[in-house]
Order: structure tokens, then C-alpha cells, then sequence
């Protein structure tokens, strides 16, 4: 069921623009210097990117991987508020194999603690605790494996879980091998497959609301080891959320998620909302230190230099008006009261997520592709006449339906004219003809038939009133003379 709710969801979200103009994502640049090594900025609004840099190279997740296993725990655990305890028997081997003993996040959990499922996705995803993400992993991988799933080895299923949804929802760059983010050569992703990830994350029930919470105080206490329940508190790694940070505060961004490894560099994604918009940003392989050497949070000052240039400089503009004229078209047959031509307008306005410091008239609109060249009468406004891609820098951003700008009407005169002078070289005509010389043929036969049968049956008719023939009177026998008859 909540598989089924989540892709109800990205439906949902997707409706304000399965009617708008079909638009691909144009990329902005920003001049200005940033240390990440890739970057990825997306309008949450349109879910276009409008900037992006080496979106594409391979790059260590380090913790952001805490996102996919918090959507495999989402969509496959059966209850929530199940208790765990933390055992190290399930997380103590990472110790052990930790690259550098400094990405090892310092999170205030201990052996023995018990949470629920709940309480540890909070627990990952605000502190990116490794003892909470093994356990999950642990815990839900067991169910995947009771239900036929994997080899048999609980984290083993459900990091194949994890790979399985990376492919489903197109992370073609992607791969896991662990659900913690501790450094692995062979574990990797891209700032654009994050974004996918991302995007998809927040519309799974839930996730959102852990993911952008600022604190949070586990709902089970344990006296034992937190003797000060309401004390016992997880705070969000993501200093720009953090409104008591008088630096690196942001007004209006929320979450999603850090990460650090001393070989891969810091990574951040966050989303921040102003003025009606609202962006995503993923920044992948800052440095630890800025170029004075000096140890800085560079990819959080990448994040907010890139939020300001976004919210300063990016609004919503109509690109290509619906009352543009972008070309006309003869048409055939147009009655004196209407031209013999009809203009191609756009369907609609084309309206785009655009960057002030870009000239809109740099968009290319000179490349229109008709359905006819030359029309009839009578055409109606709104008939579509063809359409129209835009380009920006010989790529396409955007295409709409041309359609009649003014209805045409069709003179009966031309149109008369023009049946007659075309009716002998018609197909109906020719069919007509062939018809006729075809009914003609068997009339002929017929007849010829019906001639001769009549020939070879003929006999004399009979007189109907035939005149009866006359017989020879019989002569009278004489008695003699004097004798009378008796």
C-alpha cells in the first residue's frame, strides 16, 4: 500500500503540468566560483534543472546514501513503531573497516539502546549514525529475506533492495554496497542521480517530514544510558537549518541530508522555499578547506551562494507569447470577406522557470514545422497548423502547437468552380465511370442472353379467336314426287 501511495503521489504532483507546453531544461550558468566538484540545481516547482555542473561523474555518496535506505525501510517495513535494540554485534564490524577513523559521525546512541524503527530513521537521517542505519538495515532485511527475498544474509537483501530501486526509478549511475555511507571504492552515484533519488524520496509517505525536521527527542527512553529523557536530543547535520548558527544559517531551507568522507570531500543536498519558489540543491565533493587551507564548510557556502542566485535572479516568464505570429499559410478558396492566407499563433503562452540575466530573444522560434504547407477553406481559430520547438544554444527547452489564429470562410462560388474543375480527375468520378461501364456490360449480356434463349424456344401460336370451318351440308332424301315428308 504504500508503494501504491507514493506513485499515486508523483501522479498527483505531476498533474499542473501534464497541459502546459511540452518544455526540456535549460542550463544556466553560474559565473561565479564554486568549490564543489558537481552541482545540481533543480526547480522543485517545474522539476527541471536549471543548473548544473559535471552532473554526471561519478562520485563517492558518502552518507546521502542514508536516503535510499531510509526509502527501502518506508516501503518495506511492516511496522513502524517496532522496538530494536542496538546490538554491536550487527555495526561493530564497520568500525573496523572504517577508511579514516574521522568520517565516523560521533552520534549519542549506545550499545544496548532500544528505539523504534521510527525513532532510528530519525536517528540516521538527522545524524547520519551508521549503528542506526546497520540496524535498520538489519531489521528490515529480515523480513525481506522471510518473504523470499535475497540470499539469506539480511543487509546483504536488503542492499540488493536498494540497487533494485535504484535501476526502478532510473539511477543509471548508481551503485550500492552498503546502507551506512562509510567509504566503499566500489559504491558510487552522480549529483543528477541524486536528484532522481531525492525527488522520489519525498514523495514517499513520511519521508519528507523526517528528512527536514531540525530536532528530535527519541519517543522511547532509556533511562539507563539518557537518565535525562526530555535532554536526549538528535540535532540536523545541516548547520543552514539550524536558526541559532549566526553564519551559515538560511531563511527557508530545510534538510535533506550531509555527508563527509575525508577522501570523497563534503557533500549536501537541501531544498529551500522563498517568494513562492522552491529549490533543490545537490552539491557533491567540496573541500574540506577553502584555498587558504583554512578548514571551512565550502559546500555549504557553494549551497547558499547557488539559493541566493536562484531566488535574486530566476522568476517565472512567458518566453514565446500566444499572440506571436510565427508564420502564415496560403489557404485555397477563402471567400471575399477573409484573407487568403491564415496566421500560425502558439496554442498558448510558453512559460518558463528564467534567468533575468539571460535576454529571452536569444531563444531560437525559427524553426516551425507545418502539418500543410497550403490549406482550404474554410479553416477554423484554433485549428492546428503545426508546431514549434525553441531552442537556447542549440538546444531544444521547449515546444508548442501552432494553431489558426483567425477562422477563414470558404467562398460556394470557388468551391463549385473547383469541384467542377476537378470532378472528372476525381476517384469518385473514375469509380462512377467504371461502375456504369460495368452495369452496361451485364445489362448487354443479359439482354443478348435472354434474345437467344427466346430463339431456341419459339413455336406457332395458337389463334385465340379462330373462325370454325364450315362442313359440307348432307343432301335431303326425295320421297317421290307427290310425297310429303313425314
Amino acid at each position: 500500500m504504500k508503494r501504491l501511495f507514493a506513485l499515486a503521489a508523483s501522479f498527483i504532483m505531476l498533474l499542473p503540468f501534464i497541459c502546459v507546453p511540452s518544455a526540456d531544461a535549460i542550463n544556466f550558468e553560474y559565473k561565479e566560483k564554486l568549490y564543489s566538484e558537481s552541482l545540481v540545481l533543480v526547480s522543485l516547482d517545474t522539476g527541471d534543472s536549471i543548473s548544473e555542473k559535471n552532473a554526471d561523474a561519478p562520485q563517492c555518496p558518502g552518507s546521502l546514501v542514508n536516503i535510499m535506505t531510509a526509502v527501502i525501510v518506508l516501503e518495506n517495513c511492516k511496522n513502524l513503531s517496532e522496538e530494536v535494540t542496538l546490538d554491536p554485534n550487527v555495526y561493530g564490524h564497520i568500525y573496523d573497516e572504517l577508511h579514516d577513523p574521522e568520517d565516523l559521525p560521533l552520534v549519542e546512541v549506545q550499545d544496548g539502546d532500544i528505539l523504534s524503527v521510527n525513532d532510528l530513521l530519525y536517528c540516521m537521517m538527522l545524524t547520519s549514525s551508521v549503528e542506526a542505519s546497520e540496524t535498520l538495515a538489519n531489521h528490515v532485511g529480515k523480513q525481506i529475506v522471510s518473504a523470499g527475498g535475497g540470499n539469506g544474509m539480511p543487509v546483504a537483501a536488503f542492499v540488493d533492495k536498494m540497487n533494485e530501486k535504484a535501476k526502478e526509478i532510473g539511477m543509471n549511475s548508481t551503485v550500492f554496497t552498503n546502507p551506512h555511507g562509510m567509504y566503499d571504492a566500489a559504491q558510487y552515484t552522480t549529483a543528477r542521480d541524486m536528484v532522481v533519488l531525492t525527488q522520489y524520496a519525498l514523495n514517499v509517505p513520511l519521508f519528507r517530514e523526517i528528512a527536514t525536521t531540525q530536532s528530535y527527542t527519541p519517543v522511547v527512553p532509556n533511562p539507563t544510558h539518557h537518565p535525562k529523557h526530555d535532554a536526549w536530543i538528535w540535532t540536523h547535520s545541516n548547520v543552514m537549518t539550524d536558526p541559532t548558527d549566526n553564519v551559515y544559517y538560511y531563511l527557508g531551507a530545510k534538510g535533506i541530508k550531509t555527508a563527509k568522507l575525508e577522501t570523497a570531500g563534503r557533500n549536501i543536498i537541501t531544498i529551500a522555499s522563498r517568494n513562492g519558489y522552491s529549490y533543490l540543491v545537490v552539491l557533491m565533493k567540496a573541500p574540506f578547506k577553502d584555498e587558504n587551507g583554512e578548514s571551512t564548510f565550502c559546500h555549504i557556502k557553494d549551497a547558499t551562494n547557488l539559493l541566493n542566485w536562484a531566488f535574486e535572479h530566476f522568476s517565472k516568464q512567458i518566453i514565446l507569447a500566444s499572440s506571436t505570429e510565427i508564420g502564415e499559410l496560403k489557404v485555397k478558396l477563402a471567400d471575399s470577406k477573409s484573407n487568403d492566407f491564415v496566421l500560425a499563433v502558439p496554442k498558448e503562452n510558453v512559460e518558463m522557470l528564467w534567468c533575468d540575466e539571460v535576454d529571452v530573444n536569444v531563444v531560437d522560434r525559427t524553426k516551425p514545422v507545418w502539418t500543410k504547407y497550403t490549406l482550404q477553406a474554410p479553416v477554423k481559430r484554433g485549428d492546428v497548423l503545426g508546431e514549434l520547438t525553441l531552442y537556447s544554444s542549440g538546444e531544444p527547452i521547449a515546444t508548442v502547437e501552432l494553431v489558426a489564429r483567425d477562422d477563414i470562410g470558404r467562398s460556394k462560388t470557388k468551391y463549385n468552380l473547383e469541384v467542377a474543375k476537378r470532378f472528372h480527375k476525381s476517384a469518385w468520378f473514375r469509380t462512377a465511370i467504371k461502375i456504369s461501364i460495368i452495369l452496361s456490360l451485364i445489362y448487354i449480356l443479359i439482354c443478348i442472353y435472354a434474345y437467344v434463349v427466346f430463339k431456341s424456344h419459339k413455336k406457332p401460336l395458337k389463334p385465340i379467336y379462330a373462325v370454325p370451318k364450315m362442313g359440307k351440308k348432307k343432301k335431303k332424301k326425295s320421297n317421290g314426287p307427290g310425297q310429303q315428308d313425314k
